[in-house]
């Protein structure tokens, strides 16, 4: 993992929305040590996280949970809950990367409609989501949360299907890991990464 700095000093705390963005569009993205840091630091991977569109994978279980509806999935309706909820570490994640200084400028990107949620709502209740930032024809996304089993994964699922119908070509996860796998992800070199993302960039979709 390297990390840099696109156009200011890592440790300047205020991003703004049009940096952020700039930061995507070059294949970087930000983090912090954990929620009480008020530092953010640049990443650029060496190797990308992506889910391939074509090539979801939805464990049996998993399917069977959809064909009931056990939840109901939303999208875009409650940025602050899904946020908080990414963002309040439980369990194997007591600690998370989501500080305020990320926490506003994803604020800000969702007014301007470059960060959207996908969340999962059960007996009215915010259960589970995601979200993550959109430009041109790339998703990236960011982070997620369940507060019962398995609704983070349906809306995982909800997320691809939803980009695909959309014209979504690029669903980066940033990294891969044990729980994304089992979905498809997989790694892709830095380089293939960014003509991936050079492509993705070239058209436009509306989420």
């Amino acid at each position: 993992m390297t990390r840099v700095a696109p156009g200011r000093p890592a440790d300047d705390n205020h991003i703004s929305p049009d940096l952020l963005l700039r930061a995507y569009a070059t294949g970087v993205f930000p983090m912090a040590e954990d929620a009480d840091d008020p530092e953010v630091f640049w990443v650029r991977p060496q190797k990308r996280g992506i889910i391939p569109l074509d090539r979801l994978h939805v464990p049996r279980s998993l399917r069977k949970i959809i064909r009931q509806r056990r939840f109901e999935i939303r999208l875009d309706t409650d940025f602050e809950g899904v946020i908080e909820g990414c963002a309040t570490g439980t369990g194997k994640r007591a600690r998370t990367w989501i500080n305020q200084p990320i926490r506003e400028v994803y604020r800000a990107l969702f007014q301007r409609g470059h960060c959207h949620t996908v969340e999962a709502w059960r007996e009215g209740h915010l259960v589970g989501g995601l979200y993550g930032v959109t430009l041109g024809r790339a998703f990236f996304g960011e982070s997620m949360f369940s507060r019962e089993p398995d609704a983070s994964k349906v809306c995982l699922v909800a997320l691809v299907e939803h980009l695909t119908e959309r014209g979504f070509t690029l669903l980066d996860t940033q990294f891969t890991t044990q729980h994304l796998e089992r979905f498809g992800a997989i790694d892709v070199p830095r380089k293939r990464y960014e003509r991936m993302l050079e492509e993705a960039l070239l058209g436009a979709a509306q989420f």
